[in-house]
C-alpha cells in the first residue's frame, strides 16, 4: 500500500488489459517533455483594460510589453474583449443602472522606429447590446459562491445604462449599436535592458487617445487623453520547471473635459498593474495580472463612479509557433461594481 501516487492501476475488460499509469506518463511526456525544446518566448501582460462602459470611453491603457520592438521589427494585436454588465447603487440623491453586455475589437499595431524606440496605433471597433450570457454569468457567480447581488431579480437580455442626479438624468442608453471608438497612438523607449536570457527590462509608455468614437452612444469620452507609464519585467530560470516572470506597470493620464457626466469628470487619474507568468513549456505559459486606477468622476458617492477600480484577469498564453500567439483571459471585480462582473478576453498576436 505505499506509494499509492505511484500504484498502478488498471483494469481488465475481456482480455484486454488498459494501463492507465502508462498512458498518463506519455500523455505528460507529450504535453510538457517535448515542448521544452521549443522557443521560450516572453511572458507578457494581458492586452486588456476596465471594460466597465463608464470606464472604457477613456484612454486608460494596457499595461503593454517591457520590451520595445527594434528597428524592422512589427507586431500586430487583434484583441477582443466581451463584458457583461450588472451594477447598480442608490443613494438620496443618486441612482445608477448599468445592465448590459458590451464587447471591444481592437486591432493594436506596433512597429520599431530605431533600435529603442517604437510606434504604434490602436483602432478598436466597439459594440453595446442586451445580456446574451446573463444565465451563463449567473451560473458561474453560483458555482464560485460569487455575491449575485440583484442580478437573478433583473430583467433578462435588457440593455440599460442610466444615472440620475438631483433629479436630473445624465447619462442613458437603452438601445444597442456598434461603431468605431476612439483610435489611441502610441509610443515606446527601451530604457534599461541586461539583454540576457533571462532578461530585466523597462519601457517608458506613452499613448494619446483621440476622441473619434460617439460619446452619446458610449463609444468614447468626447475627450482627449494623454497617458505616460512605465512597465517592468523580470524573468528568472527555474530548472526542470521553465522559467517565471514578474512584470508591472505604473502610469498616469491627463483628460480634457468630455461630453458623458459633464461637470463630473476628473481630468487626472492614476493607474497600475501587478502581474506573475509562468512558461512550463515552450508552447503554453499560465498568468495572472491585477489591475486597477483611480475614479475617472467626482461628485458622487456611488461605487461605480466615486471609488477606485480593481480587478483580476487571470488565464494564459498558447504559442502556436515562436511569432504566433493567442491570450485567454477572463477577468473578475475585485471591488464590486467598479469593473464588469465577469469579461472574456482573447488577443491574437502576431509578430513580423
Amino acid at each position: 500500500m505505499k506509494n499509492k501516487a505511484l500504484r498502478q492501476v488498471s483494469f481488465a475488460p475481456g482480455k484486454r488489459r488498459v494501463h492507465f499509469s502508462r498512458s498518463l506518463g506519455l500523455l505528460a511526456a507529450v504535453v510538457f517533455l517535448l515542448p521544452l525544446a521549443a522557443h521560450s518566448a516572453p511572458i507578457t501582460p494581458f492586452y486588456t483594460q476596465n471594460q466597465s462602459p463608464v470606464a472604457l470611453i477613456f484612454g486608460l491603457p494596457a499595461p503593454g510589453d517591457a520590451a520595445v520592438l527594434r528597428k524592422g521589427e512589427c507586431s500586430a494585436i487583434l484583441a477582443g474583449d466581451l463584458a457583461n454588465n450588472f451594477a447598480g447603487d442608490t443613494n438620496s440623491s443618486e441612482a445608477m443602472l448599468l445592465d448590459g453586455e458590451s464587447y471591444r475589437i481592437n486591432l493594436a499595431l506596433r512597429c520599431g522606429i530605431t533600435r529603442r524606440i517604437e510606434g504604434g496605433i490602436d483602432i478598436p471597433y466597439l459594440g453595446i447590446g442586451g445580456g446574451t450570457f446573463d444565465n451563463f454569468i449567473e451560473g458561474w457567480h453560483s458555482f464560485f459562491g460569487f455575491v449575485q447581488e440583484r442580478r437573478s431579480a433583473a430583467p433578462r437580455d435588457r440593455i440599460l445604462y442610466s444615472y440620475r442626479n438631483n433629479d436630473q438624468t445624465r447619462l442613458l442608453l437603452d438601445h444597442s449599436g456598434s461603431g468605431l471608438g476612439d483610435i489611441r497612438l502610441s509610443t515606446g523607449v527601451q530604457l534599461y535592458d541586461d539583454e540576457e536570457p533571462n532578461p530585466l527590462q523597462l519601457a517608458l509608455r506613452a499613448s494619446l487617445k483621440l476622441p473619434t468614437g460617439s460619446s452619446s452612444a458610449l463609444r468614447g469620452s468626447g475627450s482627449t487623453d494623454f497617458a505616460l507609464w512605465l512597465s517592468a519585467a523580470d524573468d528568472y530560470r527555474l530548472p526542470a520547471l521553465g522559467h517565471l516572470t514578474l512584470f508591472g506597470a505604473a502610469g498616469g493620464m491627463a483628460m480634457t473635459d468630455g461630453d458623458v457626466l459633464k461637470g463630473q469628470q476628473r481630468n487626472l487619474a492614476g493607474f497600475g498593474t501587478l502581474g506573475l507568468g509562468w512558461g512550463p513549456a515552450g508552447w503554453i505559459d499560465f498568468k495572472t495580472q491585477l489591475s486597477g486606477h483611480t475614479p475617472f468622476f467626482q461628485g458622487s458617492r456611488l461605487r461605480e463612479l466615486a471609488r477606485p477600480a480593481m480587478q483580476l484577469v487571470i488565464g494564459g498564453t498558447i504559442h502556436f509557433t515562436e511569432k504566433t500567439s493567442l491570450d485567454l483571459g477572463v477577468s473578475e471585480d475585485v471591488i464590486v461594481n467598479t469593473s464588469p462582473d465577469v469579461a472574456f478576453h482573447l488577443a491574437l498576436r502576431r509578430d513580423f
